[in-house]
């Protein structure tokens, strides 16, 4: 039994790299610790505890991490700084040889967080407890809404894809996950607290199910039924996960709104399997199609990776031309980073740093193109938002079903609400339609 009342009127500040899912768990870390007696320290205030959950998908995220953690230290530097995450798995003892951290937890020890934190008394130097790839097994649930409307369910943890470029199984260890009933538990209790809106996040999503003999689909149906929660999105799915039936089921889903996030990688088939992806171009293609031709109106997110080791001038070009034929809303392009350990340091032909951005310029502007496109062909339509807190005297933002951005005035009594609205013209910075609200 751990005593808590060191904990009572400490303060706590959070600081997270990386994706949803590290976003999810740092809310998590932050409810423990609030039930244990410690408040978010206000703007400007000292904290007693500094929590860096980390991202390790790339050598800048590695170094954004070790900017944080600096940062931090100097501005609360008499805190007890805790360091989790990926990168803290993956390079325990190097973050733990940082000047002013005191706990290293990797991916089995973060969920009992409040077992390292001792007396809050500094250490000299800091302390590192990760455990071994092989005895990552737990599976820690989350279900958080942070600072935003919406809430983020984790579904998922780990990955057992292994591909060529990738740390992320060596970070996150198998895959794994809840259950069913669990997960619509957790959905249940935010429903409870008002929440409208559920993202389900993982590290592989549509794996779910390998550790309980469920399946994702199975996943998605339960969800579907869980009174008081009016939207759900799937954060990201493999193409080869994402089957027809959870497109149909989607289509006529009482919840589930047409907003697909599919990571591509890569264009070329040449490309796709020096990384080692479970899918080719032609299937990749075919389920784009199938989206579309059951919810012409859906947004489509891609993933691309640019400069891959082997992605020659003439692999790039094809990958270009594959993905301007494809019919999607957007893409997020990555510049590849030589990750240590991982197979595809063994491949040929290294792309310089000016190539990868010229690539990435190129694939940037393209998603410019189709985002634009995509928004303005629904100018003049009238749709359901669901609005987002803003700052006082500032616009609010919401987004459709289909996740098209939407700027509305100011109005405190819209907050975490769905309302029927006439989409106009594009905003000020081209970021979002302005809105006008149909009350």
């Amino acid at each position: 039994m751990i005593d808590t009342n060191i904990f009572q009127n400490k303060t706590a500040v959070y600081y997270t790299l990386g994706c949803k899912l590290n976003f999810s768990e740092t809310s998590t870390i932050g409810k423990i610790l609030r039930e244990a007696g410690v408040r978010t320290a206000r703007k400007g205030e000292k904290a007693d505890i500094c929590v860096v959950n980390t991202c390790s998908v790339t050598e800048v995220a590695d170094k954004k991490c070790r900017q944080a953690i600096h940062r931090l230290v100097k501005q609360h530097p008499d805190a007890f700084v805790v360091v989790t995450g990926c990168y803290a798995q993956l390079k325990p003892e190097t973050v733990a040889k940082i000047e002013g951290v005191d706990v290293v937890l990797g991916a089995e020890q973060k969920k009992d967080l409040l077992q390292y934190l001792g007396n809050l008394q500094k250490n000299e130097s800091g302390e590192a407890y990760a455990s071994a790839l092989k005895d990552i097994h737990s599976f820690a649930p989350s279900c958080s809404r942070g600072d935003r409307t919406r809430y983020f369910l984790k579904v998922q943890d780990g990955c057992d894809y292994y591909c060529s470029y990738c740390t992320i199984p060596f970070a996150r260890g198998r895959s794994r996950n809840g259950t069913v009933a669990s997960m619509v538990e957790q959905a249940r209790q935010a429903a409870a607290e008002g929440g409208k809106e559920i993202v389900l996040t993982g590290v592989n999503i549509g794996d779910f199910g390998k550790s309980t003999g469920e399946t994702f689909f199975d996943l998605v149906k339960a969800l579907d039924e869980v009174e008081g929660i009016e939207r759900y999105r799937i954060s990201s799915i493999e193409p080869n996960l994402l089957t027809d039936e959870i497109i149909e089921f989607v289509s006529h889903s009482r919840s589930f709104m047409p907003h697909f996030h599919i990571p591509l990688q890569s264009g070329s088939d040449d490309v796709l399997k020096l990384m080692r992806r479970r899918y080719d171009t032609e299937l990749f293609a075919s389920k784009v199609q199938r989206v579309k031709e059951m919810m012409p109106d859906a947004f489509i997110g891609v993933d691309v990776i640019v400069g891959t080791r082997g992605e020659t001038d003439g692999y790039f070009e094809q990958a270009y031309e594959f993905i301007k034929s494809l019919d999607v809303t957007q893409l997020h392009v990555f510049s590849y980073s030589e990750r240590p350990g991982t197979q595809a340091l063994k491949i040929d032909h290294v792309v310089t740093p000016e190539e990868k951005h010229r690539r990435s310029q190129r694939l940037l502007e393209l998603s410019d193109e189709k985002t634009h496109a995509f928004y303005a062909r629904h100018i003049g339509q009238t749709m359901p938002v669901l609005l987002e807190r803003s700052k006082p005297g500032a616009p609010m933002h919401g987004f459709t079903a289909n996740y098209i951005r939407i700027e509305v005035p100011h109005n405190d009594t819209l907050d975490n609400q769905v309302v029927s609205v006439r989409l106009g013209n594009f905003n000020e910075d081209g970021t979002a339609l302005q809105g006008t609200l149909l009350l």
